[in-house]
């Protein structure tokens, strides 16, 4: 007759302990105020669609089309062809040149899984910004790879202090990430500053991991954009971007990567990164089918959504430094503003008091990493100005009774 023993604990990774999600996190304790009858002011997820902004129809029917002609099996594991194809004609609009491969992932963020796998053995690490968008330590933690954290300089418009990069290059680093436009803090780096990272990774043999998925939410006309691999096709430069944030379609998970730099250089690697795109199959077929119509037809909807984005912006940084305790370095891109708080206490505690008391769901600034003794938190100003001007209001009145 069996016998019966109670089950143990079965325990999760050891190396998962560091993974954290600061944004979705954060949604658990909006949920329970949910619960409560009370209405959130969501200024936390960067999803356009859940406010006053669409995917454009010719690319819904581009979809629609594909599945109807039948293309809802597998396919290929770097992408379909005319996808590819179009990508390769965004790669040569921005200057990109020197590419030795293209593939479509599930959203940037499997792109960045497989390349950042594919490249760090445990121990080695990758050059990661501070505060930056988390998704880089959490894969970094479930490669086995210690954080090595630049931080962006608040005093000069959030972009990197290179001289601070160049001293945390030690002999396990293989690469650096470069964020721009930057999330969370809505940084446009300026050609200077990214034809000096370059140099470093010509000097010390690194990839350049550069993630432009806001390329094309530049809110000043007098803003210069620079695609990173356009400046340096002698370095070896992942350049990621996709559908979800410029052309509207998060859900629809379709990211890119670009690979550009010397062949013989980047060979060996490459096929790393195919073999694991092999592993998995495939990206979502039909979606892929969205590609080319996306990046080659109609645009105009980019110009009515920065034209709100930016009177949205404008609204975001007058609050935040017409209010006491509140400051901000006004955002030349993305959707995203980063306000520094001049309070004592957590940025943390701030961010639960002001979800609890006012409703209002913004994500805290350490959850993002920032320099040791900084506080700052993270705006979504996706919705209308009316819901911002609310918003702002609660938090404004927060800070006044709480923080004399």
């Amino acid at each position: 007759m069996p016998t019966t023993t109670q089950a143990r604990e079965i325990l999760a990774a050891l190396r998962l302990e560091n993974v954290r999600y600061a944004i979705r996190d954060l949604a658990v304790l909006a949920d329970e105020v949910a619960k409560t009858g009370k209405k959130i002011l969501p200024l936390n997820i960067g999803d356009p669609l859940k406010f006053d902004f669409a995917t454009p129809p010719h690319m819904i029917e581009a979809v629609h089309r594909a599945m109807r002609d039948g293309h809802n099996g597998y396919a290929p594991s770097l992408g379909v062809e005319e996808g590819l194809k179009a990508i390769a004609g965004e790669a040569e609009r921005r200057g990109i040149r020197n590419v030795q491969s293209i593939f479509v992932t599930a959203g940037v963020s499997e792109g960045v899984e497989l390349c950042l796998s594919s490249l760090c053995n445990p121990g080695e690490n990758v050059l990661t910004p501070a505060p930056e968008y988390p998704l880089y330590s959490a894969v970094l933690a479930k490669i086995e790879s210690p954080i090595n954290a630049y931080y962006l300089d608040e005093e000069q418009n959030w972009e990197p202090d290179i001289e601070e990069m160049a001293s945390k290059i030690t002999a396990k680093t293989r690469g650096i990430v470069i964020i721009n436009p930057n999330n969370p803090t809505g940084a446009v780096y300026s050609r200077k500053k990214l034809e000096a990272v370059c140099e470093l990774a010509r000097q010390h043999n690194l990839v350049v991991f550069a993630d432009e998925i806001y390329d094309k939410l530049i809110l000043d006309d007098d803003v210069e954009y620079i695609s990173l691999a356009s400046i340096a096709p002698d370095v070896p430069v992942i350049t990621f971007s996709g559908l979800s944030k410029p052309y509207l379609a998060p859900g629809w998970r379709v990211g890119w990567a670009i690979c550009s730099g010397p062949m013989q250089a980047l060979k060996p690697y490459i096929e790393g990164v195919h073999k694991l795109l092999r592993a998995r199959l495939c990206s979502n077929a039909p979606m892929q089918y969205a590609i080319k119509p996306a990046l080659e037809g109609p645009q105009d909807h980019l110009k009515e959504m920065n034209g709100k984005l930016r009177r949205r912006r404008d609204v975001t940084v007058q609050w935040a430094n017409s209010t006491p305790r509140v400051s901000c370095v006004a955002p030349k891109g993305t959707f995203y503003a980063f306000p520094k708080l001049d309070i004592a206490g957590e940025d943390l505690d701030f961010v639960k008091g002001v979800l609890t008391e006012k409703q209002v769901l913004v994500v805290h600034g350490s959850g993002f990493g920032q320099k040791p003794g900084t506080r700052h938190f993270r705006i979504v100003f996706l919705p209308d100005e009316a819901t911002l001007t609310k918003a702002y209001a609660g938090m404004a009145d927060y800070l006044k009774e709480h923080y004399r």
